[in-house]
């Protein structure tokens, strides 16, 4: 696997903090780490610590405006994620359709 595939799913290991800002991004639009942080449950530092693995990643993208920095999801940065899923997807779908064949040859 490509590492680049490897940080994202490192990125997206996370479910409870790292996923919730990205679904949040996707949803939302672009948002500051202010509202990211408002009704988080975790601290400010927490949340840009993980927007920093969501960046790292490809999955956010920042924008900077005076003080503040604006965050927005990539989406398009999951087709490594669509990539793996649809390779190991064929892959079971001919080892399912193999066991099939073979009990059906047993049953004979």
């Amino acid at each position: 696997m490509p590492a680049a595939a490897d940080t994202l799913f490192t990125a997206l290991a996370d479910p409870t903090r790292r996923r919730a800002i990205f679904e949040r991004l996707s949803r939302a639009g672009e948002l500051t780490v202010r509202v990211l942080t408002d009704h988080s449950g975790v601290s400010q530092p927490a949340v840009s610590k993980h927007l920093g693995v969501l960046k790292q990643a490809g999955l956010v993208h920042d924008r900077r405006d005076g003080r503040q920095t604006h965050y927005s999801a990539r989406p398009q940065a999951l087709k490594p994620l669509g990539d793996w899923v649809t390779l190991y997807g064929a892959f079971w779908r001919d080892r399912f359709d193999r066991l099939e064949d073979l009990l059906d040859r047993m049953d004979q």
